[in-house]
């Protein structure tokens, strides 16, 4: 089966992960909690840090949850974020989406958030989320789509940095623009249309504490995360670029009128 081929954009510097331990599955995996009962198996893919991954156990009592991520360092936090809590129906995991070490039909949901825009071959990955999801189960799917993230007042240094965001993403063998493709993706797997419930929300970052903390992550993580570095290496952008970008993020972040618009696809497929 393909392996993963695509290069994780963002990487998982602090200015990353802080980003990622912010999620919850209230603000991350709405659409999927009312789907969910006491006794469910659920295999909660690309986990990263674990919050959302705790936040799915506790909801899960009499169920098991599985983090599974293709990067082993930083499941030591998740790990810590799940014994933090006291939750002993969870476990992590290294895997590979693309070729999943779980025989067919393991769990009662899949879930993956934020994963599809960085992978190979995301059809592929539909696919073995779909096998290992049992029978009248459900195959659970989030991702943001850049080109539709919005923001006031405008800018052309954010613009530049929606440009070449993209750009690096492409280059890295993702899809940036995942969101709107979520549908198509399921049925070319083999979901039938009848069995996909496709829906989408926003996060939006428009009070000073939110457009600070949204504006300083990505002014870090411009200058300072793989992200950078593979910017500067792969040709598209120099680095007085990139520090020119994260200025205006900053004076994005100090505007009172600042808003930010994050819009997410979403998918419930059922199997």
């Amino acid at each position: 089966m393909p392996q993963e081929s695509a290069v994780y954009t963002h990487g998982h510097h602090e200015s990353v992960l802080r980003s990622h331990t912010w999620r919850t599955a209230a603000n991350s995996a709405g659409y999927l909690l009312g789907a969910l009962r006491p006794h469910m198996r659920i295999l909660d893919i690309g986990c990263g840090p674990g919050t959302i991954t705790a936040d799915l156990a506790a909801l899960v009592p009499e169920g098991q949850v599985t983090g599974l991520e293709q990067a082993p360092d930083v499941l030591e936090q998740a790990r810590a974020t799940a014994d933090a809590r006291g939750l002993t129906n969870v476990r992590f995991a290294v895997g590979d989406v693309h070729a999943l070490d779980y025989p067919d039909d393991t769990f009662c949901v899949v879930h993956a958030h934020q994963v599809l825009q960085h992978v190979g071959d995301p059809v592929q990955a539909l696919r073995e989320m779909r096998r290992v999801t049992e029978p009248g189960g459900i195959v659970a799917v989030r991702d943001s789509d850049y080109a539709a993230m919005t923001w006031y007042p405008e800018s052309d240094g954010m613009t530049e940095w929606q440009r070449l965001y993209q750009r690096v993403a492409r280059g890295n063998g993702g899809e940036p623009d995942a969101g709107r493709r979520l549908q198509a993706w399921a049925r070319q797997a083999g979901f039938a249309p009848d069995a996909i419930t496709a829906t989408a929300a926003t996060w939006l970052f428009r009070t000073p504490e939110e457009r600070s903390w949204w504006s300083e992550l990505w002014a870090d993580r411009t200058v300072s995360s793989s992200y950078a570095q593979i910017a500067v290496d792969g040709g598209h952008a120099t680095a007085e670029q990139l520090h020119r970008i994260a200025q205006a993020w900053r004076t994005w972040g100090a505007d009172e009128d600042g808003w930010f618009g994050v819009l997410h696809g979403e998918i419930l497929c059922r199997v």
